[in-house]
């Protein structure tokens, strides 16, 4: 199944060929940019019965619902004009995330709202065939403490650390993800939800988990931002690019992984080549250093609580791995001149960012920082979760698919 980000926003409303259908309609106002039957025409140029056949057939899904009366468009008075809202409570969406000794679940409304979560310990050295049967499991017991039916899941996202081909859905040669390499994923999750629920399958989109953290963080906190970048920071390092409010992959998915850029030492990475960046520079080279001089250390989680914990070691060392990333993020910026670039991850704290900070601004080019924003997580751990649902929503609510869901429907 193809995944898609936010349809890009321009004038024109309508898709090649014909007049702004249901879907159109629906698209704006779920981005409140018409929220009246009136401003629906006016963007459109439908006339005011078909703008009404349109709206009745997303009222019948249950899709859309009036909210209140908006202000009185003329000094003269009148009726003021009832709002249209998206009714983000007719379905629900999982979503996972999955760390490479990690995972979290939940349960997710349409618009974004948090309704159940679980996270403990997943380890996808494992192999996709336990830990996507486990993640059913969750899926399951979540569902059921969410207080909803799994009938009413519309469909379910997946962040992994590793490529992921967008056409398709399958990881392709992930460095920390052994024995998962083409698998059928979508498939096998479909098919673990169905098996812990009883329910019939669903939709499955799998990206990558730096790609689904900065569509989340962008969204949230910069939806302003024509170019925004993300690099996560833990066990392994990775980053994910959203331009124009869409995430770009790539070619095939492999775009943003930045954690084998060479960087011109002879530290072998898991990847099996020598000198990558994240061989010397992501947490788990910090914990694999730390773990050599005596201090018990086995991943970027690892690091994160000994950052926390003041451990001067371990303080020292991420910001040495700050500006290695910094460095190689010199070229990054130089590239794609971002507004806002995120640093995020196990170690997204001060010392780490410090050493980002010190060798972006000195080995970039002033004109490439004049305008960019270097800033933390605002969603935390929760940013993969809450870009899983929202890639899950913007798919099955695209324009071009709410014509054949309301066809499914008999609407």
């Amino acid at each position: 199944m193809r995944m898609t980000g936010r349809p890009g926003r321009t004038g024109n409303h309508t898709r090649s060929g014909g007049q702004a259908g249901a879907g159109d309609l629906l698209e704006l106002v779920r981005s409140g940019r018409a929220v009246t039957r009136g401003a629906l025409q006016e963007a459109t140029g439908l006339s005011r019965a078909t703008v009404g056949q349109r709206l009745d057939r997303l009222f019948r899904a249950g899709w859309l619902r009036e909210g209140a009366g908006g202000p009185v468009g003329s000094p003269l008075g009148g009726r003021p004009s009832i709002t249209l809202e998206f009714d983000g409570s007719h379905a629900i969406v999982l979503a996972a995330d999955l760390d490479t000794r990690h995972a979290r679940a939940a349960v997710l409304s349409l618009t974004g709202e948090l309704l159940a979560e679980h996270s403990g310990t997943l380890v996808i050295e494992d192999g996709p065939e336990p830990v996507l049967a486990e993640l059913g499991r969750w899926f399951g017991a979540l569902v059921e403490k969410a207080g909803r039916q799994a009938g009413e899941v519309c469909g379910i996202g997946l962040a992994v650390p590793g490529p992921v081909d967008s056409e398709t859905g399958r990881v392709v040669q992930p460095p920390m993800m052994p024995g998962w390499d083409g698998y059928d994923v979508t498939g096998r999750l479909a098919r673990a939800f169905t098996e812990h629920t009883g329910a019939a399958p669903v939709p499955v989109l799998v990206d990558n988990d730096a790609n689904l953290m900065a569509y989340a963080e962008q969204r949230a906190g910069h939806p302003d931002c024509a170019a925004f970048v993300l690099v996560k920071v833990s066990t392994g390092i990775g980053a994910g690019v959203v331009v124009n409010g869409r995430i770009y992959r790539g070619v095939d998915g492999g775009a943003g992984d930045i954690g084998h850029i060479r960087v011109g030492t002879d530290a072998l990475c898991r990847c099996g080549s020598y000198g990558c960046l994240a061989a010397v520079a992501s947490g788990g080279a910090v914990a694999r250093r730390l773990a050599a001089s005596g201090v018990p250390a086995a991943s970027g989680s690892d690091v994160r609580e000994l950052l926390a914990a003041g451990h001067p070691e371990a303080a020292a060392l991420a910001r040495e791995a700050g500006r290695r990333v910094g460095d190689v993020l010199a070229t990054v910026v130089t590239l794609l001149n971002p507004g806002v670039l995120m640093i995020a991850g196990d170690l997204a704290g001060t010392p780490f960012l410090t050493g980002v900070r010190e060798l972006l601004y000195q080995r970039a080019l002033p004109r490439s920082t004049a305008h960019l924003g270097v800033v933390t997580s605002r969603l935390g751990e929760r940013a993969g979760l809450i870009g899983a649902g929202a890639l899950v929503v913007e798919h099955l609510y695209a324009p071009e698919r709410v014509e054949e869901r309301l066809r499914a429907l008999g609407v």
